[in-house]
């Protein structure tokens, strides 16, 4: 082939597509009752921790928050888990955690049960420090990180706290992080978040308030760079206990792509009949004689990202997304240009 008939293909063939870029968030439930309990599993065999490994591995995604994730100071949970993720062909050479609000002692009658040291006590909900945290795991550097978990709850503009609410009360239930990704030397700021669910508590929507001023926090704090907006926020849009208010003004900044499966559609019974929203979107399976099935896992990228697809992990029928969590893995692929 002569020089001027290959630098024809090459013009028609136009620029190399680029490789998109998967952006995930997953409870896989990696939480135990008790501190070391999760590194114990992990260094055994474990059907539920064998089935999400395989979601994970399945999935492939190039960044993916974990919620729902024990924490230990030395993060050998943390280690345990990429070595099993390894060993399944999913690779992730970068991570990042920090003690999440969930479990931290604060000296406070928090649930104003009249009791002190209860896991509603503490600055998140938990039976321990660090249960049910988060972390990050990329195939692409992190840092730097910007941990605004400390904010306290009074601090928010425009809160909807109880006016009990003790001055020393954190707003995040688990964690508030700004993770910068560096993908092919370019910045994507992972506004990484797990609410509180907005139940468990009483007439004065203490949980409610809370979840709602957990997402409305971002709004105030949106980086003027690339972003994805992602975590368990636990609301529905439609249907549940929350308070869809911030969700609602969120999506002024991002894209909901309407990520979609099989399987939440094909959960009919109980509550689940009585549900408005469209089931193929949610991405949690609870019993259908309590909450049913709900939309409450997010990746939620900037407007400005070019979006080339997405989609919940939830294959129809019986399976290992089942065995692993309640929760279901949902992607989000980018165009990274």
């Amino acid at each position: 082939m002569g020089l001027r008939a290959l630098a024809a293909l090459l013009v028609l063939a136009g620029p190399a597509a680029a490789e998109p870029l998967r952006v995930a968030t997953y409870d896989a439930g990696l939480s135990r009752k008790g501190p070391g309990l999760l590194l114990r599993d992990l260094g055994r065999e474990d059907a539920q921790i064998d089935a999400a490994v395989r979601v994970i591995a399945d999935a492939r995604p190039d960044i993916l928050l974990l919620t729902g994730f024990d924490w230990d100071h030395d993060g050998l949970a943390l280690t345990a888990l990429r070595k099993r993720l390894t060993a399944a062909g999913a690779e992730y050479p970068h991570s990042f955690s920090a003690r999440p609000n969930a479990g931290m002692v604060s000296g406070l009658d928090l649930d104003r049960d009249g009791r002190l040291g209860g896991p509603g006590d503490n600055q998140g909900f938990g039976f321990f420090t660090g249960q049910k945290g988060m972390a990050i795991l990329s195939r692409h550097p992190i840092g730097p990180v910007a941990d605004h978990s400390a904010v306290l709850w009074r601090d928010l503009p425009g809160h909807i706290a109880p006016p009990d609410t003790p001055p020393e009360q954190r707003l995040s239930s688990v964690a508030h992080w700004d993770a910068v990704v560096s993908v092919a030397g370019k910045p994507l700021h992972l506004l990484a978040m797990a609410a509180s669910p907005p139940v468990f508590d009483g007439p004065e929507d203490r949980n409610g308030r809370r979840n709602h001023d957990e997402l409305a926090f971002w709004q105030t704090h949106l980086p003027d760079a690339p972003f994805v907006l992602l975590g368990k926020l636990n609301v529905d849009p439609v249907d549940g206990d929350g308070r869809p208010e911030a969700l609602a003004a969120m999506l002024a900044h991002v894209t909901d792509t309407l990520p979609r499966s099989d399987g939440g559609a094909a959960q009919p019974g109980g509550v689940n009949d009585r549900h408005k929203g469209d089931p193929a979107l949610d991405t949690a399976n609870w019993p259908a004689d309590k909450m049913g099935n709900l939309r409450v896992d997010y990746v939620l990228p900037a407007k400005a990202l070019p979006v080339l697809g997405s989609g919940v992990v939830w294959p129809g029928g019986d399976g290992v997304a089942q065995t692993a969590s309640v929760h279901r893995l949902v992607w989000v692929d980018i165009d990274w240009r």
